[in-house]
């Protein structure tokens, strides 16, 4: 059983910096893509950044610049370094990884940004 657990959702006012945490647990043995979406209230689940096992990257074009996903292999963890925060980035973040081939979800993080 392999579980993806989020930690560093909070609120913030615009122009702000948050930082998001997902560790995965369990029964792994790779760890292939990990990535970030985001569901806002009354809009379909998106996604924000993903990163590969080699450490490419690729961004939504709305947070170019100002959010950074990482990862610790190590630690079997990714993150998400998100700054210059806008009202517009306010939804339920949730990160997702490829173990072993099988897809994995965390249960969601709220964000949310003042303006």
């Amino acid at each position: 059983q392999v579980q993806l657990v989020e930690s560093g959702g909070g609120l913030v006012q615009a122009g702000g910096s948050l930082r998001l945490s997902c560790a995965a647990s369990g029964s792994i043995f790779s760890i292939n893509a990990m990535g970030w979406y985001r569901q806002a209230p009354g809009k379909q689940r998106e996604l924000v950044a993903i990163i590969s096992s080699d450490g490419s990257t690729n961004y939504a074009d709305s947070v170019k610049g100002r959010f950074t996903i990482s990862r610790d292999n190590a630690k079997n963890t990714e993150y998400l370094q998100m700054n210059s925060l806008k009202p517009e980035d306010t939804a339920v973040y949730y990160c997702n990884a490829d173990v072993d081939g099988f897809d994995h979800w965390g249960q969601g993080t709220q964000v949310t940004v003042s303006s």
